[in-house]
Formats: C-alpha cells, sequence, structure tokens
C-alpha cells in the first residue's frame, strides 16, 4: 500500500537491455494467469486496495480508457497472480509508453493485494511481467515509473534489476528535479529502517 506519511516524489527506474532478470518462484498455491475477459474488475479492485484509487469505479474507468482499447494486447500483458481458490491477487502490466515520439516498454501498475503482501508475490509478478516483456518487445530497455509512497516497492524492482534514471525526456516538466529530491528521500527512509 501506499505510504502517504512519507513525502512525495515521482521516480522513474530503467531495466537496461541484457540484464539478467532473477528468478523469484512463486509460493506453493498461486499461479500466473493472463487476463481474461471480466478482469478489469479484479485489477480494479487489486489496485482500489493498495490505495492507487478512490473507489474501484474510478479504477475500472481507468482501465477501460488506457487499456480497453487494445484489448487484444490485454490478452499478452496483463499479468495476473491467482490464489488456489482463483482469486487474482495481483497484477502488473507488460506494457508501453510514448515518450519524445517513440514507443518504450513500460512496465505499469504492478501491486498485490494487501492480504497477501510478504508472501514475495511482488517480486515474483515483477519478475514475470518483465520476462513477459522480453519476450513480446525483445531485449530492449524497460522502464517504470512509481513514486517515494511506494518505496517498498522500489525495493522490488531494484531486486529485479531496475535502478532509477534521471532521464529528461521521462519526466514531465514539472517533475524534472523530482528525481534529485526522491534519491534524498529514499536514503532518508533507507537510514532511518537500518537503524
Amino acid at each position: 500500500m501506499l505510504d502517504k506519511t512519507v513525502p512525495y516524489a515521482n521516480l522513474k527506474m530503467r531495466k537496461k537491455a541484457g540484464t539478467p532478470i532473477p528468478e523469484f518462484p512463486l509460493p506453493d498455491g498461486f499461479k500466473f494467469a493472463l487476463y481474461q475477459d471480466g478482469d478489469d474488475i479484479n485489477w480494479a479492485r487489486i489496485e482500489t486496495s493498495v490505495d492507487e484509487f478512490d473507489s474501484e469505479f474510478a479504477a475500472l474507468m481507468h482501465f477501460k480508457k488506457d487499456f480497453m482499447p487494445h484489448l487484444d494486447e490485454l490478452y499478452r500483458r496483463c499479468l495476473f497472480i491467482e490464489n488456489s481458490e482463483g482469486k487474482k491477487v495481483a497484477t502488473a502490466n507488460a506494457w508501453w509508453s510514448v515518450i519524445d515520439g517513440g514507443r518504450r516498454a513500460w512496465l505499469h501498475w504492478v501491486s498485490v493485494d494487501p492480504a497477501y503482501q510478504g508472501l514475495g508475490l511482488g517480486k515474483a509478478v515483477t519478475a514475470e511481467a518483465t520476462r513477459l516483456m522480453r519476450e513480446i518487445e525483445g531485449d530492449v530497455d524497460i522502464f517504470l515509473s512509481t513514486q517515494t509512497w511506494s518505496y517498498k516497492a522500489i525495493d522490488i524492482y531494484k531486486k529485479c534489476g531496475y535502478e532509477p534514471t534521471d532521464e529528461k525526456a521521462l519526466y514531465a516538466p514539472h517533475n524534472v528535479k523530482d528525481y534529485k529530491k526522491a534519491l534524498k528521500i529514499l536514503d532518508k527512509l533507507q537510514r532511518k529502517r537500518a537503524k
């Protein structure tokens, strides 16, 4: 879940082409599943459970606007983890973003239902979505966008080979200073957690 007690700064991260993707096996009773019709509701539930949206309705509207126009891509790019009862409990999208007129591989909306956090599902879904991205896009740089409120997720992304990047084209003009601000906040958090 987002920790909104932490100062906010946007952070972009990159996994460079050619870097290995670590293996993070799923715990017993869990499996990966790709998007099926009706999973927009599951995505909205998971994203709302981690405070990315104020309501499942708002999450669903976002999903319909950003992803449903590319339904064929959803079937091969929207990843879930299911528990032994078939409930979707984690998700990540091996998607893309258009930046400076060019399309880039972009990991979107990595989330784990709070009831299932701490089981290694975040690392597993991040690594598997990265692997899926490489299968689809080839061995290219892969990017993601996060924020200091998600500092625990940033630790997971680093374990999967993503590193903060200050590439100016990735930041909106009003966020261009966020890179340094984010690193200062994360450094302070790390020192505090190390005590």
